[in-house]
């Protein structure tokens, strides 16, 4: 019995989203590998981010304010004519696109997560497990969910996953170990809702990012 609502309340998450994308399965892919790409930006942000800023005469976290911008003006602009574009899905025509959604918060999480001095990657020690937790997980779990259609072994490949990735940042970065063993679920429990409201780009990082915040003083 626990097992028939288990599938009648997620069967919703199991939707194959090949189907609905432009483009079908290449565009589909094309959608994961620019997901999955977007985990350079915490390098090319507390490593390179003031050097590129400068080429426009503006301060790293200026530059990323900036962009994020300029991304949502080009997404009402979408919007207002209602286009897609390979990978993105039909019903992003008249609803913000994950990729706005992902740009938004990745932003937020450059500008708000607390870091330290200095252009080395450790001085990313809480924004760097945050974003790559969003750009690994969030298609591991999607990918499981639509080939697998179990949502249990999503969520069990997306905590371990989170969990290396956090507790890498811990090793190698400097990252808090409380903070690594708190946030990395909140990552997972960030893909889970299912809402147009929102995209899961956003909530994979704004959960773990509130919790920081909430933690940070703590630490």
């Amino acid at each position: 019995m626990e097992e028939i609502e288990m599938v009648e309340t997620t069967s919703d998450a199991f939707v194959d989203h090949v189907d609905h994308s432009i483009g079908g399965f290449g565009g589909h892919s094309f959608r994961r590998l620019t997901h999955v790409s977007m985990a350079i930006l915490p390098y090319l942000y507390y490593v390179h981010g003031n050097e590129i800023a400068s080429v426009f005469q503006l301060e790293s976290n200026q530059f990323v304010s900036l962009a994020c911008v300029l991304i949502l003006l080009v997404e009402a602009l979408r919007l207002k004519f209602g286009i897609v574009i390979i990978g993105q899905r039909e019903y992003e025509s008249s609803q913000i696109s994950a990729l706005a959604w992902g740009a938004l918060a990745v932003s937020l999480a450059l500008l708000v997560a607390p870091k330290e001095d200095g252009e080395e990657l450790s001085s990313g020690l809480y924004g760097v497990p945050i974003i790559i937790g969003m750009t690994i997980v969030d298609p591991l779990m999607g990918e499981i969910k639509r080939t697998k259609q179990d949502l249990r072994l999503a969520i069990i490949a997306g905590l371990i996953a989170s969990y290396c990735i956090w507790l890498a940042s811990y090793y190698w970065l400097g990252t808090d170990i409380r903070a690594a063993i708190i946030l990395a679920p909140l990552t997972v429990a960030g893909e889970l809702p299912k809402t147009r409201a929102i995209d899961d780009n956003a909530t994979m990082v704004l959960l773990p990012l509130s919790g920081l915040i909430l933690m940070y003083p703590f630490l």
